[in-house]
């Protein structure tokens, strides 16, 4: 057992610097792409319900197209297919603008149904007291929904997190792809992977228990 693990650490412990950059780089990515998934999910989300078909058909064409579609196919239109009209972006800008497109779909009907839980009753009495539409979503509507979907909007944050390991197609040196580079030189893919995995595991670990822990401190209580 000792001389497995001395093993597992000679082929893996000179990588580790490597491992903790593309792990930050790919902890970074995801967060701006969550970070503005959760703005145009809410748009998109806001725009549905809207009276106007010219604001609703663009949010339900946006939400089907991107719930039906691959991730990976999503990325690559991103990467590949823009630059044919004249528009050149980098891996990295489009790595973010992939995920973050991709998951806000998710988020749409997550915020769709948390504004759904929201008796109108309360709309209602805040339009009756004097407040406008942008004033009562913002101060009664929203502080409510954010508490209810907080579980929903950590399962997708955690699948965005895990979705970074698919910008390994387009040369974003993100963990997935240093794993791979390293395999390549070590011949080591057992060690290399549950290496990754582990690194994975934590950074997921680390959403989930922030997320509880929002939860416990603003919980509702009925």
């Amino acid at each position: 057992m000792t001389e497995d693990l001395a093993t597992y650490w000679e082929s893996v412990g000179g990588y580790v610097p490597g491992l903790l950059s593309a792990s930050w780089l790919a902890f970074q990515i995801a967060l701006i792409a969550i970070l503005l998934s959760w703005v145009m999910g809410l748009i998109a989300a806001l725009a549905k319900d809207a009276q106007s078909r010219l604001v609703r058909w663009p949010a339900e064409f946006y939400i089907w197209f991107i719930r039906g579609t691959p991730s990976l196919i999503q990325i690559f239109i991103i990467y590949f297919g823009i630059p044919q009209f004249g528009l050149k972006v980098s891996p990295f800008i489009a790595g973010v603008a992939a995920l973050a497109i991709s998951s806000g779909a998710y988020v749409a009907e997550v915020f769709r149904s948390g504004l759904a839980a929201i008796p109108s009753g309360q709309r209602e009495s805040a339009l009756a007291l004097g407040m406008g539409p942008v004033q009562m979503m913002m101060r009664i509507v929203l502080p409510q929904v954010v508490r209810i979907v907080v579980p929903a909007l950590t399962n997708e944050a955690i699948n965005t997190l895990k979705n970074t390991s698919l910008l390994s197609t387009i040369t974003v040196l993100e963990l997935t792809l240093f794993t791979q580079m390293a395999i390549a030189a070590t011949f080591r893919p057992f060690d290399f992977y549950i290496a990754a995995a582990l690194i994975y595991l934590v950074m997921t670990t680390i959403l989930s228990r922030f997320a509880t822990w929002y939860e416990r401190r603003y919980a509702l209580y009925i």
